[in-house]
């Protein structure tokens, strides 16, 4: 009983050793070398400064002030936000605070569920009050899928070319600019489908809105 004893203690060493120590260091020392943009969160750094990253959604929004210039709160006690309209906006979040990072999640209701129904009709609404004013032929039907349903991952940062093109109208009203401009900016900001094949061309918006804001 003893040296069995003994041997499972020193078993439970060796292997903690071996794959919670030795393993992990390894794997992280092989991926800083090979894939250091991938291991680090992907950043995107602006002079410097961590500004954002490729895999991680974010808020263009100005906050809601009151009369007396105090931001409004929510009844979460959450400061009320607005889109920019001088920025694209991601897809809607699935995470409370929106996009964020600790909490990634989805929303796990069925297609055919009425929460589903009601966000989708909620997403639509805001999107064509905050896009129509700029293109006022927009209608329902031409608003992809995903202006309007979160992903699986509830902090997507990409959006499709067709949501791009549509928010074109209003970023380009806003900062003065062409909308062939702006539509030039979306093609260089736009990644093509994985090995040529896989999934579909999205937008980063970060990138898209820091080349955006490096035309001022």
């Amino acid at each position: 009983m003893k040296r069995i004893l003994i041997t499972s203690a020193i078993s439970m060493i060796v292997f903690t050793l071996a794959l919670g120590i030795v393993y992990p260091l390894v794997i992280t020392g092989i991926s800083q070398l090979a894939f250091p943009g991938n291991a680090n969160g992907q950043q995107i750094r602006e002079g410097g400064r961590l500004v954002g990253s490729k895999i991680i959604g974010q808020q263009f929004t100005d906050v809601v002030l009151k009369p007396d210039a105090k931001p409004e709160m929510d009844s979460a006690g959450n400061p009320v936000t607005v889109p920019d309209k001088r920025y694209f906006q991601t897809r809607p979040s699935g995470t409370t605070p929106e996009d964020n990072s600790a909490a990634t999640t989805f929303a796990n209701l069925g297609p055919n569920d009425l929460a589903t129904k009601q966000a989708i009709v909620t997403n639509m609404d805001a999107y064509l009050a905050l896009e129509r004013p700029y293109d006022p032929g927009l209608t329902a039907s031409q608003v992809p899928v995903d202006a309007v349903d979160t992903s699986a991952s509830g902090i997507d940062p990409d959006i499709s070319p067709a949501n791009a093109d549509i928010q074109a109208h209003r970023v380009a009203a806003m900062r003065h600019l062409t909308l062939a401009t702006v539509k030039a900016l979306i093609d260089q900001n736009t990644a093509g489908r994985g090995l040529g094949f896989s999934g579909e061309p999205s937008v980063d918006v970060v990138t898209l809105n820091l080349a955006l804001d490096a035309r001022r």
